[in-house]
């Protein structure tokens, strides 16, 4: 190959069938994923790796695996690929619909945001949502969020960051459950150490590793830290913890801004009433950067985003 065919550009066609294998570290796969055939994604391939001079995978019988200079190369790629596609969906998007983009985690997604999305879109039915909810922190800065509904420890001072409410716990369980107690048809559940004859529903590890937000700290700051339950239930996320509750399956550690709808409509009761509430160290907040709200229809979301929040906490009695 003449030495100054290593100077051209590479083309965009053969990287992203680079990302796709090297994502996949499946040929077969990666060439599902493009439409094309396996043999059409090899030639591709090794079309790259001579344009480079040097080899991107190393091919065994039934594996792949990226060489060093591969995984050089997957570095720049990836995200170079994640601008450029986010790019083009915002340029389509600007010619056709206005659209939101928001990432937040997925508990906050299922009990906060989204039932009270249908409100919004019914006041804005010309705006298109796109909710992305992992609890993977994402990166606001760049194209593909417009803002970002995020939980922790307060952050920094920031004009990007706005606090949306605190953090409350409290024990909630079904109301037949809690009526099945009172009429004595169940074990008694009228204060703390009554839960040593129920279930305890849980956040998967929380009990003894994460209690901030679980049993443990609530039941030790009531002086039941060997307290022993009739059986731990868990969960990955907290919608589900609070799924299991509505069904009666036990008695959650429930976030109180999450669940203040279920509370007031009498879904979930708190069994010690509002004594059984402690508050947290962690708060809820949005992150939006300045560029994202200078559209119009980002800043509106956010408007709404604050307007919620201030119901929360004046359902779970926060001061102003």
């Amino acid at each position: 190959m003449n030495p100054s065919s290593r100077q051209r550009p590479l083309a965009i066609g053969p990287l992203r069938t680079f990302e796709a294998v090297a994502r996949h570290l499946n040929f077969r796969q990666a060439a599902e994923e493009l439409y094309l055939t396996q043999s059409a994604v090899s030639r591709q391939i090794q079309g790259l790796e001579q344009e480079l001079g040097a080899p991107l995978f190393r091919r065994g019988t039934r594996h792949v695996e990226l060489t060093q200079a591969g995984a050089t190369l997957l570095r720049t790629t990836a995200p170079l690929l994640d601008r450029l596609d986010a790019s083009v969906r915002q340029i389509r998007q600007a010619r056709s619909r206005r659209t939101v983009s928001v990432s937040t985690f997925a508990s906050f997604a299922s009990l906060w945001l989204i039932p009270r999305l249908e409100a919004f879109q019914r006041d804005h039915p010309d705006m298109d949502i796109r909710v992305s909810a992992s609890d993977r922190y994402v990166d606001v800065d760049g194209i593909e969020v417009d803002l970002a509904l995020r939980y922790g420890l307060a952050p920094q001072a920031d004009p990007a960051h706005v606090r949306l409410f605190g953090e409350i716990l409290t024990p909630v369980v079904s109301p037949w459950l809690l009526e099945r107690a009172r009429s004595g048809q169940g074990p008694a559940l009228q204060t703390p150490p009554d839960l040593a004859q129920h279930t305890l529903l849980e956040e998967d590890g929380g009990h003894r590793s994460s209690g901030a937000l679980g049993w443990g700290q609530w039941l030790a700051a009531r002086g039941l830290d060997d307290l022993t339950p009739q059986r731990w239930l868990y969960f990955s996320y907290t919608y589900q913890q609070v799924q299991a509750c509505l069904v009666g399956q036990g008695v959650a550690m429930a976030r109180v801004p999450l669940v203040a709808p279920s509370l007031q409509a009498g879904e979930l009761v708190e069994p010690f009433g509002t004594e059984g509430r402690t508050a947290a160290r962690t708060v809820y907040w949005m992150v939006a950067p300045a560029v994202a709200r200078e559209r119009p229809e980002v800043a509106q979301f956010c408007d709404w985003i604050e307007a919620q929040a201030a119901l929360t906490r004046a359902a779970v009695g926060e001061a102003a």
